[in-house]
């Protein structure tokens, strides 16, 4: 049963996202509307917060306090492959790396339709890179990230797989976008219930990313990969999302190749409900849980210092 504070806040936010027309609004738009929502999200305290340039992208590195020191998640922000940055991202990052104690780095990737498929992809892959170049273990990152952020995630890991590079501890995606081209069947079966969202926002946004011929494309569309050999995989979903198929259908393949992948369906929640971990106890209790799992992946004890 979902809590009075979750309705209440999908009730609001919901009204706020379906009043966008993606077919109508323009990307500058869109980019607008989402820094303002996102200056009601407030940063986990005493976090320190330093601007850096990491493979030639600008980033920011979130360290709340006794954080480990050699230890780190590379986060991948979310908004459609056309929208985010650290200004968007910077309060749900700072709450997940308190909960998982180790320092987050949030690049601003490039983005499109200035910078289409495979801007942001090579962007991911140089920070990784460098992250190794400066010497970090590959063992001691975790990459995640939220929405199409999440579907980068997934491409970084089948490109740093099939070129041949070390791979991450673990991954972790929130309300993965991972079918660019939307034949998951919960976007029939949630098109109802979904409070963000509907089927028909989906292909307007897309045609910034790629061209149609490339929809399919693994490293666009990751539900398409073939899905061995990746590290073990942790997702967290809405289960009335309509991006939730995206998920259930990853997570199967990767059982299924013999990888390890641990899917939590929430119920009643919706896209990146986690973002709202000051007025929902549900996104508490999953930032919580997030943390446990890097924290795990990285060999940390609760509140250790590497």
């Amino acid at each position: 049963m979902a809590s009075l504070r979750s309705k209440l806040v999908r009730s609001v936010t919901g009204r706020y996202f379906r009043s966008i027309d993606a077919s109508r609004t323009d990307v500058q738009a869109l980019r607008r509307r989402w820094r303002m929502f996102a200056r009601y999200l407030p940063v986990a305290s005493r976090t320190e917060v330093l601007r850096v340039k990491v493979a030639g992208v600008d980033a920011e590195w979130l360290a709340p306090p006794r954080s480990a020191p050699d230890k780190l998640l590379l986060y991948l922000h979310g908004g459609a492959y056309v929208a985010g940055n650290c200004d968007t991202h910077r309060s749900l990052t700072s709450h997940i790396a308190t909960a998982a104690g180790v320092r987050v780095l949030l690049p601003e990737y490039r983005l499109a339709p200035e910078h289409p498929f495979p801007a942001a992809l090579e962007d991911a892959l140089g920070i990784y890179r460098e992250l190794l170049a400066s010497g970090i273990a590959p063992g001691d990152i975790v990459v995640a990230g939220d929405s199409a952020g999440g579907g980068l995630t997934m491409a970084t890991l089948l490109a740093l797989r099939d070129a041949g590079d070390p791979l991450p501890a673990a991954a972790c995606l929130l309300s993965p976008w991972l079918d660019l081209a939307g034949t998951g069947e919960s976007m029939r079966t949630r098109a109802a219930f979904d409070p963000w969202f509907r089927p028909e926002f989906l292909p307007p946004v897309r045609h910034y990313y790629c061209d149609e011929g490339r929809i399919l494309d693994p490293l666009v569309s990751p539900v398409y990969a073939r899905l061995d050999r990746l590290p073990p995989l942790y997702i967290q979903v809405g289960e009335d999302e309509i991006l939730l198929s995206d998920s259930t259908r990853v997570a199967a393949a990767i059982l299924e190749a013999g990888g390890t992948a641990e899917l939590e369906v929430w119920p009643q929640m919706w896209h990146v409900f986690q973002m709202f971990i000051r007025e929902v106890p549900e996104s508490r209790r999953a930032v919580k849980r997030l943390g446990r799992r890097i924290r795990s992946a990285l060999d940390l004890r609760a509140g250790s210092e590497a």
